[in-house]
């Protein structure tokens, strides 16, 4: 059942011990601005609802929420999380509009504050309570809340006695009749401090019901804490109810509890509704503030005003940042060093940021402080705050405040003329800033004393020094001595206030040195212009040089020729002049573009001699001296005048240019007379001719040397007889030679041409006979059926050695044995069977069936098995198919033959006379004989 307020809600602050006892101490004792409590729990009884319409803006309560800032309460403004409960500054609580419902405690944080004090903070808690009745008062509900403050108060707190509980009426029927059912109470939330110490278990409420009297109750809690994740933090006496905390609780684990308290009967039934029991951990100073690093760094420009930013540090503490045992104050212990005064910093004690509090930095003096910080808690109490330290490490930062030095006024250097990027001056400084920063970094500028830009001055990225560099060649001649003006500045700006050093100027004095220079030529190069042509011993010019030293050093200059391609040209040692050694010609490989170079050389008679060199070019005019030669040497033409065919198109190339050059005259001789009746020329345009047969001549097909004279257009002009190779032949419909015309207009007849052709047709058809002869036995190499596959054949592995006579051994034996015997008696009296290989049949020789020429296919294997038959059959067949004998051992031996010798493997054969036949057959009667073993 919701309730709407449209009201000021009478509000009966029950403050417990702990809180009145803090209470009290705190308005005897000196202002702490603040709430007088971190936590408020206001019961508001049932009857200030009954028969009021809308109270707004009207206070009922007597009791109000206590805070003072200690200024008098002046523009403090106080602000309520929850949208429809807040307060006003008298501290009563009120409904701020429709739609109020306390069916459910509601808790809502509270903060005062103005617009130049800090910010606190509190927590209120509202909840609904039934009137006490007078039948009730021996079940009297004891609230518990407020701020454990000091040990004293929990142990006064711990001594009086636990507060009792009562379930509200059932919803049971009675056997007399209906009777109406209360409202559930809402239970004040129950406080207990953190890190007790017991002893435990430790009571913490007693919980009835009104129908204990009646029958047999059993009571329970549910929730975390108890039958749920942690376990066993809280038990109930399920007999009497007394609830009890098993074991220190920590409020950084877990700040509240909600519980749930069931009573039934001995059968299980439920006797009365369950209630809310809500368990708040309330909060000591148990945890130090932690800084978040152990090390700050920080920075701060030199020369910064007071009150400048430097760097934040910050703290944490584990504890209620609502109450004192969470805030957090931060002061300064020591600063090192002391310069200049031991109080450079200051730190804002709330938000830890590190402010400048004097001026006197000097990053030249000092660079960096280490500044050790101290947080605690308990708003900084240092006899009852835990507290922590770290370092705070601030570095100076460099400003430019200090303008670059020159070591001295005046500086001078020596450079030899004619030389470049030669260091002849060192400009030192002094600067005071960081090193190889902007504010360090020097660069140096010439303000006067060279106008022609001969000097630069480079900065040393290491020393800071500046290098007077040679840039542009000087010249002793020109200039003795320089006088420069140097300035000398920062790369970065000067501070604000800082001015520039008179030593930040300097002058440079730079004395030039005489070296000897080498002769240089005035024209370099000289152009003349002169006709091809010129006989050799002609003077063309004076090519001569001169000396820059004339002035201080008095030398004689020689000359001498460098590079002449075409070796044309002399040079007088003295005086320069040029003389032709040869004629020259423009139409010379040397020359380029009608220019030809040469190159001389001009040296001096110094220490050491110093010499120049110098370019001649002579544009060379042409003149007409060489003749137009006839292009091209080689053609053909047909042996008929085609209609689409007029000619060969000729024309000449000429050496010389124009106007000695073309438009050229193509000319027939006057002799021999049959050029000119066989032969016509005809002009195309300046520089082309066509030549051609007249009409109506007809010339064998063959190779015809035509002489054409070629004239060019030069004043006098110049001819040239020229011969051009003229093929004459026959021709197709499009004026090309056929192939045969081309041969036969290369000399042949046509009889010679027929007997070639014939000649090569025999050669290619004695190629195509040997290729099918060749082709055709190796058919028959392959088609061939070998008797026996020569690796079978054992007459091949049997090799007969020319016998050189025995040796010592062998002197025993009987050879005459082996020789062939001296008739075929014993041949005749052998028995039929097995033969030897070499013996000469004595019967007619089997006669093998004879294969049709097409055999039938199905009589193939007929044949095969017929003819195999035969061969087994027949004597004086050769023995492939059958034991074969090796040799004879004689007419009458005692061996016998060998074919009579066969393999057993029963071991019943004795091979012991195998050791008497001597050492050749040692090896045979160790493996068959049973000979001694090794």
């Amino acid at each position: 059942m919701r309730t709407d307020f449209a009201l000021i809600l009478t509000a009966a602050l029950l403050v417990d011990t702990f809180g009145r006892n803090n209470g009290e101490q705190a308005s005897k004792g000196p202002c702490r601005p603040g709430f007088s409590q971190s936590f408020y729990s206001v019961l508001i009884s049932r009857d200030v609802l009954q028969g009021h319409g809308t109270l707004k803006d009207t206070a009922v309560s007597s009791q109000r929420v206590k805070f003072d800032d200690c200024m008098g309460n002046e523009a403090v403004v106080f602000r309520s999380s929850d949208p429809i409960f807040s307060m006003r500054t008298d501290g009563s609580i009120y409904a701020q509009g429709e739609g109020a419902s306390l069916d459910e405690p509601v808790q809502f944080k509270l903060t005062a504050g103005g617009p130049t004090t800090r910010v606190w903070e509190t927590v209120i808690q509202l909840a609904l309570i039934d009137p006490l009745l007078p039948q009730q008062n021996e079940n009297e509900v004891i609230k518990e809340e407020g701020k454990v403050a000091e040990r004293k108060e929990r142990k006064e707190a711990s001594q009086a006695p636990p507060p009792v509980i009562m379930f509200s009426g059932s919803g049971r029927n009675s056997s007399k009749g209906l009777r109406r059912q209360k409202r559930d109470w809402v239970i004040p939330p129950i406080n207990v401090a953190e890190n007790s110490r017991g002893p435990f278990p430790q009571m913490l409420v007693s919980i009835r019901s009104d129908q204990d009297k009646d029958i047999s109750i059993r009571y329970s809690i549910t929730g975390v804490g108890a039958d749920q994740p942690p376990n066993e933090v809280f038990n109930i006496d399920p007999v009497v109810g007394k609830m009890f905390v098993t074991k220190p609780l920590d409020r950084e684990h877990r700040s509240s509890y909600h519980l749930r308290a069931h009573a039934v009967d001995m059968n299980g039934n439920q006797v009365e509704n369950p209630i809310d029991l809500y368990i708040f951990v309330i909060d000591m100073n148990d945890n130090r503030p932690e800084f978040k690093n152990q090390v700050y760094n920080g920075s701060v420009d030199e020369g910064s005003k007071p009150g400048t930013y430097v760097m934040h540090v910050s703290a944490f503490d584990g504890d209620d940042n609502t109450t004192a045992n969470g805030m957090v104050r931060y002061r300064i212990l020591s600063q090192t060093p002391h310069s200049p005064i031991p109080n450079m910093f200051t730190i804002n004690s709330e938000t830890g940021d590190i402010v400048t509090v004097a001026a006197g930095l000097d990053r030249e003096k000092v660079s960096q402080y280490t500044i050790i910080v101290q947080a605690t808690d308990m708003e900084g109490n240092l006899n009852f705050g835990l507290s922590n330290t770290a370092t705070a490490i601030i570095t100076v930062t460099d400003i430019n405040d200090n303008p670059p030095m020159l070591t001295s006024r005046t500086f001078s250097g020596e450079v030899p003329e004619n030389r470049v990027d030669l260091v002849v001056a060192n400009l030192t400084v002094i600067d005071a800033d960081q090193p190889h920063s902007p504010n360090w970094n020097a660069i140096y500028r010439i303000i006067s004393g060279d106008p022609n830009g001969h000097f630069t001055i480079r900065t040393d990225p290491v020393s800071n020094d500046g290098m007077v560099t040679v840039v542009k060649p000087v010249d002793y001649e020109m200039n003795r001595a320089f006088m420069l003006t140097v300035v000398v500045s920062n790369q970065a700006h000067l501070a604000s206030g800082i001015q520039s050093s008179l030593q930040s100027t300097a002058g440079v004095t730079i004395s030039v040195q005489d070296v000897n220079e080498p002769p240089y030529f005035p024209n370099n190069p000289k152009h003349i212009r002169f006709e091809e042509g010129v006989p050799a011993g002609t003077s063309l010019t004076t090519f001569s040089a001169s000396d820059p030293d004339r002035l201080s050093m008095l030398q004689t200059i020689r000359y001498s020729k460098l590079n002449d391609p075409a070796d044309w040209l002399s040079i007088n040692r003295t005086n320069g002049q040029i003389l032709t050694t040869a004629m020259l010609d423009r139409e010379s490989i040397y020359v380029k573009n009608n220019l030809y170079e040469a190159t001389f050389l001009a040296t001096d008679n110094g220490s050491p001699a110093a010499s120049g060199t110098g370019t001649l070019q002579i544009y060379l005019i042409d003149i007409n001296d060489n003749p137009p030669a006839l292009i091209p040497r080689e053609s053909q033409i047909c042996e008929r005048v085609n209609k689409n065919v007029h000619g060969v198109n000729i024309t000449a190339a000429d050496a010389d240019t124009e106007p000695n050059a073309g438009p050229f005259v193509f000319e027939l001789p006057n002799f021999p007379a049959s050029i000119r009746r066989n032969w016509t020329i005809s002009r195309i345009s300046g520089d082309y001719g066509r030549l051609g047969l007249r009409y109506q001549i007809y010339l064998e097909p063959g190779v015809y040397e035509v002489p054409v004279i070629v004239s060019d257009s030069g004043n006098p002009p110049m001819s040239n007889r020229s011969v051009i190779k003229v093929k004459v032949c026959p021709c197709d419909e499009h004026g090309d030679c056929t192939t045969l015309g081309a041969v036969a207009a290369a000399g042949l007849g046509t009889g010679a041409i027929i007997s070639i052709l014939i000649c090569i047709i025999i050669l290619l058809s004695m190629v195509l006979l040997f290729v099918l002869w060749i082709k055709r036995r190796e058919k028959e190499r392959h088609t061939k059926q070998l008797l026996i596959d020569p690796e079978d054949d054992v007459r091949d592995n049997i090799l007969k050695y020319d016998e050189e006579g025995g040796g010592e051994e062998d002197q025993d034996y009987d050879l005459s044995q082996l020789q062939q015997p001296d008739s075929l008696e014993h041949i005749i009296s052998k028995p039929p069977g097995v033969r030897r290989v070499d013996e000469r049949p004595i019967i007619p020789e089997s006669q093998y069936p004879i294969r049709p020429v097409v055999p039938h296919p199905g009589d193939i294997g007929d044949f095969i098995h017929e003819g195999l038959r035969a061969a087994d059959n027949d004597p004086t067949a050769p023995p492939y198919d059958s034991l074969l004998v090796f040799d004879y051992e004689g007419s009458g031996s005692t061996a016998g033959s060998v074919s009579t010798l066969n393999s057993s493997s029963t071991g019943d054969q004795d091979y012991d006379y195998l050791n008497d036949w001597g050492p050749r057959f040692k090896k045979l009667a160790d493996m068959y004989g049973g000979g001694d073993d090794d």
